[in-house]
């Protein structure tokens, strides 16, 4: 049985990480242009704290008895973001590499404690993640995330996500490129606090176009980086579309994405309150595959989460 069969016929959802850009960048105090995790990959210090993050994320699936979908740090890791973060395309094509090698290190360390750990390739916008100003066809898109998706493919990932997608045209281009390598591949919008994606398209909408443009290919979807006030009430009053949602990645602050960008301080909301929310959503997702937390969560919140639901 491969590690994604595993997943999928799991009998309690697989842990993955909570915020890492905002644990690692604001509350630990590491540096990064552009909330660019990956480019700390070459930075010796951030590489053993980020260990320890994983780390503490393992072990809370290692006391749950569940397997773990361990992302590696690539959110920003797509071509368009090169010139913006100083370094050629090569340059960050080598990072995106580079942490999938990380990643599966992590992996060894732990597979022997945990059922089943998955390295999964991050892909994340190749525009800001929260106002999508030019949004990409899929044809595109396709050409912008191709280049990072076989670099992560060839690094030896089990996976590819795209996180954090606000559009269905760059959800549908980074989907095609995933298959062009043979992975499968996972579908994550983030939705402002109507419960819509920033494009203005409604989350079931989102998720039915890109089945039909891609002959339903996403193993699942996701909703990320928003918080689950924001779309309990779209999943509530959902439909046939709700049983693609396999994931949820929340924020732990009910801030709007604006409202975030213009945060001072980290409002890392209520942990318990949390992981009461998600054993909330889990009544509405009978589909559910994979829980963790987004930004202004860390070891709490997922630990919260998993107290609600694997040791209820």
């Amino acid at each position: 049985m491969t590690r994604m069969e595993k997943l999928l016929t799991a009998d309690r959802p697989f842990l993955t990480d909570g915020g890492l850009e905002t644990w690692l960048l604001i509350q630990q105090g590491f540096e990064a242009p552009l909330f660019a995790a990956i480019m700390l990959m070459d930075d010796d210090p951030a590489r053993q704290a980020m260990r320890a993050y994983f780390d503490g994320f393992l072990a809370l699936a290692e006391s749950a008895g569940t397997g773990f979908v361990l992302d590696t740090v690539t959110w920003r890791g797509c071509t368009q973001w090169a010139p913006k973060l100083e370094v050629t395309e090569d340059e960050l094509l080598h990072l995106s590499a580079e942490a999938a090698r990380f990643a599966a290190g992590i992996r060894d360390a732990w597979q022997s404690r945990v059922p089943a750990i998955l390295v999964n390739g991050v892909v994340g916008p190749a525009g800001d993640g929260y106002a999508p100003d030019e949004v990409p066809d899929a044809v595109s898109a396709f050409a912008m995330h191709v280049p990072q998706v076989r670099a992560l493919a060839e690094a030896g990932v089990d996976m590819i996500s795209a996180i954090t997608m606000t559009n269905v045209g760059e959800a549908i281009g980074v989907v095609r490129a995933a298959r062009v390598v043979g992975l499968p591949v996972v579908v994550s919008f983030t939705v402002e606090t109507d419960g819509r994606l920033p494009t203005g398209d409604g989350l079931g909408d989102a998720i039915q176009a890109v089945d039909e443009a891609t002959g339903s290919a996403p193993v699942y979807y996701m909703v990320n980086c928003a918080h689950p006030d924001h779309f309990r009430e779209t999943i509530a009053g959902g439909s046939d579309w709700t049983a693609r949602i396999g994931g949820l990645r929340a924020n732990a602050s009910r801030l709007s994405h604006a409202e975030l960008d213009e945060a001072e301080v980290l409002d890392d909301g209520d942990p318990e309150e949390f992981g009461r929310q998600h054993a909330e959503l889990a009544g509405l997702l009978p589909h559910l595959r994979v829980l963790g937390g987004c930004c202004g969560t860390d070891h709490r919140h997922v630990g919260c989460v998993s107290r609600h639901l694997h040791h209820a």
